[in-house]
């Protein structure tokens, strides 16, 4: 597997097409990379520097990293301050005044500096890839290029609060279960290795048999006061370990989501959640005037899954060649019927934005109804386990003393 190329940031100074003199700040694998990216955006670079960054505690202070609801939040705030009439420039002011992460109001601050140095919105947005995606920079460059930016921003905002909403939608049915679970595995190690021990010790007085379910949760706490360093140690490198196998791994990465389909409950939610995104960012894309084919282009990096993804790719070629779209979903085979016939009449009826935008509206109800859905359906099921796993240990510890009850 070849090694990632960590990005860094980097100071310029140089001269733009009109002559004045211009700097910023920008993130390249080295100085000749930025130095490229300069050239391209008509920027002749006189100096180059690698950013210092402030030590931990000296001079400096530890950054909160920029979340996916900061740029909604950018994005939207944007969107209203240039529909309002505020010049682009001053905008990035005001936004930045009512950012409550500071490393997000310093991003801010630098897009303003790139746009006020002569550069547009979109080439400025380009050079943060990792914050801004290629759908958000091309709808806002053609935003820029048709003198629609404010219709194209609320275009992109309305897009990044629909996806942030499935997004956290999703996360809610997937972290409710995981971090019980994991409460409930903290508890069993702690029963198993601080208080059977003490049972075992008052049961060794007794001079009799224990009871099976006894002897067994017996084990289970000398097998656990023996291990449970090692067990630890599995759990996370395992967790390390399958969160940089889906960082770096590209394969690992693309067949753990070929297999999350094939999950009971969770694989409906994801295709949905799937097939939500592609209608909603086809829509986005194709209401603001993107040809279909560079808009398909656009939705396969936004799908959020290889089976997806290789489905709206194959759509893309087909279209390319003079296939109605509806005939190309149905040839993938992952597509609901509903989204096809909806997808055939937009065609039809030249409304096609529209029809994908109710599509997108249906399923993103249908993902809010599973979540809600599971979570209830879970929450009884989550607690019967804990009862008959949690209670089970009490239980298995508390017969002896029934028994010797019974005895007397």
């Amino acid at each position: 597997m070849a090694k990632q190329i960590k990005n860094s940031s980097f100071t310029w100074e140089g001269v733009n097409r009109r002559g004045q003199k211009v700097k910023g700040e920008m993130s390249g694998q080295n100085a000749a990379v930025v130095k490229a990216q300069l050239r391209k955006q008509g920027v002749q670079p006189e100096k180059v520097r690698k950013k210092t960054e402030p030590l931990f505690g000296i001079g400096g202070s530890s950054k909160k990293p920029i979340k996916s609801a900061d740029i909604t939040f950018f994005v939207r705030q944007m969107s209203t301050m240039i529909k309002a009439g505020v010049p682009l420039v001053q905008s990035f002011d005001i936004v930045a005044d009512g950012a409550d992460n500071p490393s997000m109001k310093e991003l801010i601050f630098e897009l303003r500096d790139t746009v006020a140095a002569g550069n547009d919105f979109a080439s400025a947005l380009k050079q943060h890839p990792q914050y801004f995606d290629d759908l958000t920079c091309n709808l806002v460059e053609a935003g820029e290029q048709a003198g629609a930016l404010e219709t194209l921003l609320d275009k992109v905002a309305v897009y990044k609060e629909k996806t942030e909403a499935l997004r956290k939608k999703i996360k809610k049915a997937t972290m409710y279960p995981a971090i019980t679970l994991a409460i409930a595995a903290i508890v069993t190690v702690i029963l198993l290795v601080k208080v059977v021990p003490t049972f075992e010790e008052m049961f060794n007085n007794f001079g009799s048999e224990l009871p099976a379910p006894t002897q067994f949760v017996v084990m289970l706490s000398e097998i656990a006061q023996a291990y449970y360093l090692e067990f630890l140690g599995i759990v996370i490198t395992g967790v390390v370990g399958f969160s940089q196998a889906m960082k770096r791994s590209k394969p690992f990465r693309e067949g753990f989501e070929r297999f999350s389909l094939k999950l009971p409950l969770f694989g409906d939610l994801i295709r949905k959640s799937a097939v939500a995104r592609y209608a909603r960012v086809l829509s986005t894309t194709f209401a603001a005037g993107v040809p279909l084919v560079e808009a398909l282009e656009s939705v396969a990096g936004a799908v959020g899954n290889v089976v997806y993804k290789d489905a709206v790719l194959k759509i893309r070629d087909e279209v390319a060649t003079g296939q109605q779209m509806h005939f190309a979903m149905r040839s993938t085979g992952v597509f609901p019927n509903m989204v096809i016939q909806m997808t055939s009449i937009g065609e039809e009826s030249g409304a096609l934005d529209a029809m994908l935008d109710k599509a997108a509206h249906y399923f993103e109800e249908e993902v809010d109804a599973m979540v809600d859905g599971l979570t209830s359906m879970m929450e009884p099921m989550i607690m019967a386990f804990l009862g008959v796993v949690i209670g089970g240990l009490i239980v298995a510890m508390y017969l002896p003393i029934f028994q010797m009850g019974d005895v007397v």
